[in-house]
């Protein structure tokens, strides 16, 4: 028996509709969206424009074009960052965060930025009364994960995004964990500046991803180049989502994300959500009782994604991980997972965890698989 469990880091499979998206538009597309002049041009730029939409609306923003396609979260977090922020500006962030949006926030710290990051509880859940505290004059940031991808906690972003408006900060939210698997309202929650990754819960290609910018947020370009429209500027146009745009698209990987979300869309976010909270519950009641096995994050469901991150006394999470892949055939993730914060805050930073995800096509079979691996492991 095969069982995948790393959907935090990369959902898999994806949907043959997916696959079928990629290859037709390698075999029989082909074209650069936004160059040429082509019948083949042209649809290259459909599918590009009718991915803008379908991810506008599976987010509620307000307008398509403020879909702006990059490689990854990553790269969509520092175009945000380092798009906004400027020396003496002040950021509220948490103490859970992935390096994704740590990093570049040490690296304009390092060039004047101010940096606040509010203490979490070891399960990862955060105060908002600690949130407003932490907000000074020159605060013009609030910058948060939606869920962590160590301790599976959901941060209360309606109700941070909301206190953000009434200040009038602008407000990013990294949604790695949560596109896809997470209803996401940009206007409800009042996000300004959304970041997503497409190989996650949204069942896209790698090399896929975006921030979606809300009208009336101004960032600078972080990347300059050819864009298809205006040629004859020596700067950037100065509309979206072209202005952040530079260079060739990953117009394959976009294809393989449009059938991605549309998928997602068919089925739903909440009966996704429901189905990967069923395989978590199920994966977390067959653990508690295993002798010396601590699960990280949250107890209360409603408060998690399916992310069920462990430590086992006596064991390193590598180790297990690795016996796990080798002799059961289970993919699972050990280490500190790109996010030392979360473990310095639930104090396995020392030594780190081994991480299950299920994802939507996780069966029973394999949840009750994975924890029976599991104690054979540590009973052997």
């Amino acid at each position: 028996m095969s069982v995948y469990l790393d959907n935090a880091a990369t959902s898999w499979p994806k949907p043959e509709t997916v696959y079928a998206a990629v290859d037709r538009f390698m075999r029989h597309v082909g074209a650069t969206p936004g160059r040429g002049g082509h019948w083949r041009e042209e649809e290259a730029s459909r599918i590009v424009d009718q991915a803008r939409v379908a991810l506008a609306d599976l987010f509620r923003a307000p307008d398509p074009s403020g879909v702006v396609f990059t490689m990854n979260a990553t790269q969509a977090i520092n175009m945000a960052l380092k798009g906004l922020l400027r020396p003496g500006d002040h950021v509220v962030t948490s103490s859970i965060e992935h390096n994704a949006l740590w990093r570049p926030l040490k690296a304009l710290e390092r060039c004047g930025v101010e940096v606040s990051a509010v203490a979490c509880a070891a399960d990862g859940t955060l105060d908002v009364g600690d949130v407003r505290a932490a907000i000074r004059p020159n605060t013009r940031l609030i910058a948060l994960l939606h869920a962590s991808n160590v301790l599976g906690t959901m941060l209360p972003i309606a109700e941070i995004g909301q206190m953000a408006h009434q200040r009038g900060l602008s407000f990013l939210v990294d949604a790695a964990q949560t596109a896809g698997t997470c209803p996401i309202d940009m206007q409800a929650m009042h996000i300004d500046l959304l970041a997503f990754a497409g190989h996650k819960g949204l069942y896209g290609p790698h090399g896929t991803g975006g921030l979606v910018v809300h009208p009336g947020i101004d960032l600078a370009t972080w990347i300059e180049g050819g864009s298809g429209v205006e040629s004859e500027r020596e700067d950037m146009p100065a509309d979206l989502p072209a202005r952040l745009e530079a260079g060739t698209h990953n117009a394959a990987g976009i294809a393989g994300l449009l059938a991605g979300v549309q998928f997602v869309a068919e089925v739903g976010v909440e009966c996704i959500r429901a189905h990967e909270m069923e395989m978590a519950r199920r994966l977390m009641e067959l653990l508690r009782d295993v002798p010396g096995l601590s699960i990280l994050g949250p107890s209360r469901l409603d408060q998690r994604v399916a992310v069920v991150t462990v430590t086992v006394e006596g064991y390193a999470p590598e180790q297990l991980a690795a016996v796990l892949d080798q002799v059961f055939d289970m993919a699972t993730r050990a280490g500190l997972h790109c996010a030392p914060q979360a473990h310095r805050t639930a104090g396995t930073l020392a030594c780190g965890a081994l991480r299950f995800s299920p994802g939507w096509f996780t069966t029973v079979d394999d949840v009750e698989y994975a924890a029976q691996s599991l104690s054979t492991v540590l009973e052997s």
